[in-house]
């Protein structure tokens, strides 16, 4: 029977698994710590918003997100018109490979890089390189290593998701003028609210001052707004007017961007979210590892918590016995990590309850 037929290398592609969402049961009470969503939701101004805006849901959507352009510029101190919204900041990313890859390109993302990386790399028939990393940590001379000519793009999350690893400005800056001029370099930057170092800048700098070089932002981690699919990008002008060419004309729903209009505004609930993560992300690390686990230093709004490879103690069984008590963490096979689980920061309660239960599954002979 002759039926169509996807374009090869299609079907080789793994399919993207989210974060498991825990099945509520009747007495237990449930905490979803696998996804990274912030405990706190959105701003109530943001939800407010949203909610007039559901008066008007037979108007298209201003074509161009202005609104939530000029309010990213104004909150980041950048230009409007270098800046790009898309469905998430995962549709951005689609976006470049399929304006900057095709068949035949090579694309480097790192070794328990995003999963979205390979998939949009993959998707345009372009070669998807991994770099090693060092101690979850992305290697700039392994990157630089392994550019080809036939290297066209490389994707750096930064901090990175699922490690919380993240590379001070300093060797950004160096993987970047260690690439060819015609090498896109994407900095992803989803997670970079949560992060006070020093030494760190979400890349803002690079994009101003090179013509190859987007940093990439979401508002669904510190804004709450995962639900609603918004980020954005700022870009070299000529890479923006390349990228809106193949954008849907209304790919930001209204009260999607009104939202986020209101949360990136309320700068006092971010400061609060962000406070709290830096509190309780030290205490997990501390009281983790008081347990004997390993727990991977990170600067994201999770914790990579390292099991032995001892039967009954390993990432799958604590994996399962956490669950039985309604604490959902994420398993990481499909990273490469199937020896790790990674934990999202949640109110005090949950972050609580998930140590009592390392406990005693760590205790239990």
């Amino acid at each position: 029977m002759s039926r169509p037929v996807s374009n090869p290398g299609i079907l080789d592609i793994a399919p993207y698994t989210p974060g498991k969402t825990p099945v509520p049961e009747p007495g237990r009470k449930v905490f979803k710590l696998s996804a990274n969503e912030t405990p706190f939701g959105p701003s109530p101004k943001a939800i407010e918003v949203y909610r007039q805006a559901a008066a008007h849901l037979e108007d298209y959507p201003e074509g161009t997100s202005r609104v939530l352009r000029e309010a990213i510029g104004r909150a980041f101190g950048l230009d409007p018109d270098r800046i790009i919204c898309g469905a998430g900041s995962d549709e951005i990313l689609n976006l470049l490979a399929h304006a900057y890859l095709a068949r035949g390109d090579e694309a480097i993302s790192t070794a328990h890089g995003f999963l979205v990386y390979p998939i949009a790399t993959k998707a345009n028939g372009a070669t998807n390189v991994v770099a090693p990393e060092t101690d979850f940590t992305a290697d700039v001379d392994a990157i630089l290593q392994r550019v080809t000519p036939r290297t066209k793009l490389v994707w750096l999350a930064n901090p990175n998701n699922p490690t919380g690893t993240y590379l001070p400005f300093d060797e950004v800056k160096r993987l970047r003028a260690g690439l060819p001029p015609h090498v896109l370099l994407v900095l992803d930057a989803a997670y970079s609210d949560y992060v006070s170092r020093k030494d760190y800048e979400l890349g803002i700098e690079l994009v101003a001052t090179t013509e190859n070089t987007v940093m990439t932002h979401t508002f669904s981690k510190i804004h709450g707004l995962a639900a609603l699919r918004v980020g954005w990008m700022f870009g070299p002008a000529h890479l923006i007017d390349a990228v809106n060419r193949i954008r849907g004309p209304f790919n930001v729903s209204t009260p999607a961007m009104l939202a986020a209009v209101a949360a990136i505004e309320d700068t006092a609930h971010q400061q609060m979210s962000k406070a709290h993560t830096e509190h309780w992300r030290n205490w997990l690390t501390e009281e983790i590892g008081k347990l004997g686990l390993k727990v991977t230093p990170g600067v994201a709004n999770f914790v990579l918590i390292h099991f032995p490879l001892e039967k009954g103690k390993t990432a799958a069984d604590a994996d399962a016995f956490l669950t039985q008590r309604g604490l959902v963490l994420r398993g990481l096979s499909n990273y490469g990590l199937p020896h790790a689980l990674r934990m999202t920061i949640g109110l005090e309660e949950a972050n609580r309850l998930v140590v009592e239960g390392l406990r005693d599954f760590v205790g239990r002979k």
